[in-house]
């Protein structure tokens, strides 16, 4: 009997060490669908002997409410763009990572090396993030339509066009990018005076009758479907590949005034169990062989190559707005047709 207890004590011992060992070794990533390939996982699991468990999110409100969670966090890694991480820092959700600890980054181009430049990731000279994939949000145009690229967001209110623009229905970029033609001092921060320029440029699109949609493939099929002429590409690159596999015969700008641009980086959670395995995985995603996969497969921009951008062109991170809530507001009332009149008395109130 003693025995048979010590074998069953030993048995359980073992399974206990060994489901303690597998906890060690298993790395809980939170991401977007493209950032962590089937085939990637697997080679990273063999490489680091270790277990991936993916969980996948749509939203930055579903990637809030996962990580903000009340119960202990389950992920040591996730992916977020520079705009949102700065709640993430606010609320000591997120470390500070020792680039040291990431030597690929030193196959990332200047731009994205110099991570001090970059708005958003560094709090108090402590880093929280590491850039991995990114989209300007860049001008579409319809070659048969022009003699010559053209060069500003302006001419999306050019009324030769009118009935031929395709817009991103989304309140806040839109504000930013009108923002952006008016020259105003910081495009995510409106004053109150810029605030009442940008909604009035807004109600002057209406005229336009601009066809809108949300999903990359949504506009893919407005800008082919309506023979549009201009098109606001808030996915950037994912929309030129998507309009190039289906024939449409396309140009791209950066608009001289500069261009809003989202950049999603690799973080680590603050309740991470993994913090080693996480910092190779972000080490693993900038190898050149997963970073140049990422672009091919998903048409999204890595940090590794240049892709359209140029040192010169102006690119302005995605920054939290001055009140998105009220640009909501603003914009739902625009997009239905409000009069101007109407718009602007709400913002006086």
């Amino acid at each position: 009997m003693k025995f048979t207890r010590k074998i069953r004590l030993d048995f359980l011992t073992l399974a206990l060490l060994s489901s303690m060992a597998s906890a060690e070794n298993t790395l809980r990533i939170l991401t977007w669908h493209g950032y962590a390939d089937p085939d990637w996982v697997a080679a990273f699991e063999q490489k680091y002997h270790s277990k991936v468990e993916l969980t996948y999110i749509s939203s930055d409100d579903e990637l809030w409410e996962k990580i903000n969670r009340k119960q202990a966090n389950t992920y040591d890694v996730f992916a977020v763009n520079t705009a949102e991480l700065q709640r993430y820092i606010d609320h000591n959700l997120v470390t500070p990572i020792k680039q040291n600890q990431i030597p690929n980054t030193k196959n990332q181009l200047p731009r994205f090396r110099k991570t001090e430049q970059i708005l958003g990731l560094n709090r108090n000279g402590h880093l929280y993030a590491i850039p991995f994939t990114y989209s300007e949000m860049g001008l579409i145009y319809d070659k048969k339509q022009f003699k010559t690229p053209p060069t500003s967001m302006d001419n999306l209110w050019q009324t030769q066009y009118r009935g031929k623009i395709v817009l991103y229905d989304g309140s806040n970029h839109n504000f930013s990018l009108t923002a952006l033609t008016l020259h105003a001092n910081n495009p995510f921060k409106l004053s109150t005076n810029e605030m009442k320029q940008t909604v009035d440029k807004l109600l002057q699109l209406r005229p336009q009758n601009p066809i809108f949609y949300t999903t990359p493939e949504q506009g893919t099929q407005a800008f082919i479907n309506n023979k549009a002429a201009l098109m606001f590409a808030n996915y950037g690159q994912q929309q030129i590949k998507l309009l190039q596999n289906a024939g449409a015969d396309i140009g791209y700008i950066i608009p001289q005034e500069g261009v809003l641009a989202w950049l999603n980086c690799w973080a680590i959670s603050n309740t991470s169990k993994n913090r080693k395995l996480a910092e190779n995985w972000i080490n693993y995603t900038l190898e050149k062989t997963v970073s140049h996969s990422l672009s091919q497969r998903h048409g999204l921009s890595n940090t590794l190559i240049g892709g359209n951008l140029k040192d010169s062109d102006k690119i302005l991170w995605l920054e939290p707005s001055e009140n998105f809530a009220l640009r909501s507001q603003y914009w739902d009332r625009i997009r239905a047709g409000k009069a101007r009149q109407d718009a602007q008395r709400q913002l006086t109130k």
